[in-house]
């Protein structure tokens, strides 16, 4: 299973961490009650585990740049740059039951026509699933993992950002549920059932 999406446009500020409840068709979970895969005891008469079994087995920093390309000088630069966030989601099986799940966030600032900062991460998320049924798989990894994923992607990205001399970006919680709903549905009338949905845009 593959694909991607990313949300519509808005504003960024800096601020504390903000949690926000998604209604997913997996019941959504804490980090610490789905870390890991635990298999349960509802096991068939033939000895196959039949129960649905999802869990985040591990996070990571996949890949991530910072540049400054107009340091020191920017730091005199007068007035707020305007920021521009994009990210995408995209998710595959890596294994027998076992997909990746990687979150890629872009950010640029700029002040009039010039850089001041870009940021570039891509946080993955390694995801056990099995029993699942292809339904509700597929909002599963492209919707509540990014909505696990994203704070300790927001993190990093915080800390990369005031490691090069700037104020943390506290980047805005993301509704990604009910953009997974919204946008699937528009790809699913566009393309045809029976194809994944591909969402792109800017945040």
């Amino acid at each position: 299973m593959r694909g991607c999406m990313a949300p519509a446009r808005r504003p960024q500020q800096q601020g504390q961490p903000r949690s926000d409840s998604l209604s997913q068709e997996i019941e959504s979970q804490d980090m610490a009650e789905i870390q890991g895969f635990n298999l349960s005891d509802d096991v068939a008469g033939n000895g196959a585990d039949q129960s649905p079994q999802f869990g985040i087995i591990s996070q990571y920093v996949k890949d991530l740049s910072f540049e400054n390309p107009n340091a020191p000088a920017v730091y005199q630069w007068q007035g707020q740059p305007q920021i521009e966030v994009q990210f995408n989601i995209g998710a595959q099986p890596v294994a027998e039951d076992v997909h990746e799940v990687v979150l890629k966030i872009e950010i640029s600032a700029r002040n009039d026509d010039q850089t001041a900062f870009q940021v570039e991460l891509l946080y993955g998320g390694l995801v056990a699933a099995r029993n699942i049924p292809a339904e509700q798989l597929q909002p599963a990894l492209l919707a509540e993992v990014p909505r696990i994923l994203f704070p300790f992607a927001r993190r990093v990205i915080a800390d990369a950002i005031q490691d090069g001399g700037f104020p943390p970006l506290m980047l805005e919680p993301i509704d990604f549920g009910a953009l997974y709903m919204q946008q699937a549905a528009q790809a699913e009338a566009g393309a045809g059932e029976g194809q994944a949905p591909e969402i792109t845009g800017q945040a």
